[in-house]
């Protein structure tokens, strides 16, 4: 499978770390900005990467399989589309889209020219995660869900100085809500789908949220997902039953080794996860999913991204948090 890679940052160097380990996927181009064009060159030659471009047409116009999408967010919705219009199968990275809206136009487009479009996020498909899903019986009726992703940002220390960088520029489709606590979203919403209703409370600092809790209600059982860039506090996921409880005390992008406790005073320790690093697991599913042509299981995922998408649309309306994208026309509830 020939990937055309899109992006120079951070997550862009975290793939091409593990890109070693896809034997089905051949590294045939990366594009970027002509100011990126020293750092391109440096990762082609780094990783064996055979081309580079400086500009998105002339990447999609080459011959590939599939664009994988490593931009700021704001810019995923416009470079998506683009590359669907241009018959490319597509992987995005996280947050999908900054609107639900944007989201369900790149599904509808996907699904009428039979193309493959991945979300990239990773909890979804961690060995870990699959054993969490198979274990929830277990816990009997399920009471009450926490999740809490709290990890202090350098970038706050200079957002406190005035500088505003694109985590916590509404611009940029940054914030709190968009960067961790959308690992929470998919998290929960992989388990239990789509909920009843949704609140969200942020703290809000210059038109972004900083920090926030997220409220899910699921009728029978509630849910509270935590994302904090302006503070810390110790990483944990608990999702609590009348028979047991499962803790993990990692972050649902990683979801390491968790435990299954139970009221009867019996204990186990599960670790299933197969890599160390958390992006392996996505895209072996990925290339397999395309090389075998296997639509059906691409666009379940995709339906998952579409609740996930609408959730974080209407969390953020609700808070009060608005991108320059917004639409409100957008239907929510």
């Amino acid at each position: 499978m020939k990937l055309g890679i899109v992006g120079a940052g951070m997550i862009v160097k975290d793939f091409l770390s593990i890109s070693h380990l896809l034997k089905d996927i051949e590294l045939e181009a990366i594009c970027g900005t002509p100011r990126s064009e020293d750092t391109l060159n440096e990762l082609k030659d780094k990783y064996g990467i055979k081309k580079v471009f400086c500009d998105y047409d002339e990447l999609l116009n080459s011959d590939l399989d599939i664009i994988y999408i490593g931009v700021p967010n704001n810019l995923h919705f416009e470079f998506a589309k683009k590359a669907l219009d241009a018959d490319k199968n597509v992987i995005v990275e996280k947050p999908f889209t900054s609107t639900y809206k944007e989201s369900l136009i790149l599904s509808d487009l996907a699904r009428k020219k039979k193309l493959f479009l991945f979300e990239a996020i990773t909890n979804q498909y961690f060995p870990n995660y699959k054993k969490i899903k198979e274990l929830l019986p277990t816990l009997g009726n399920i009471k009450i869900v926490q999740c809490n992703y709290s990890q202090y940002s350098s970038r706050y220390d200079s957002f406190k100085e005035g500088k505003v960088l694109p985590a916590f520029d509404p611009k940029f489709s940054g914030g709190a809500l968009m960067d961790l606590n959308i690992y929470n979203i998919h998290y929960v919403v992989g388990l239990f789908g789509k909920p009843e209703n949704v609140e969200y409370y942020p703290n809000i600092e210059r038109g972004i949220d900083t920090s926030g809790v997220l409220i899910l209600d699921y009728g029978k059982f509630k849910c509270v997902c935590v994302g904090a860039k302006d503070c810390k506090a110790p990483i944990a996921n608990n999702i609590q039953g009348d028979k047991g409880c499962i803790y993990q005390d990692t972050p649902a992008n990683v979801c390491k080794r968790f435990e299954l406790l139970m009221n009867d005073g019996t204990s186990s320790e599960v670790n299933e996860n197969n890599y160390e690093h958390r992006m392996v697991n996505e895209f072996i599913e990925f290339s397999d999913a395309v090389k075998n042509n296997d639509l059906e299981r691409c666009y379940k995922m995709l339906d998952h991204s579409l609740i996930v998408s609408e959730v974080q649309t209407i969390a953020r309306h609700k808070g009060g948090i608005i991108f320059p994208v917004d639409d409100f026309t957008e239907t929510e509830s």
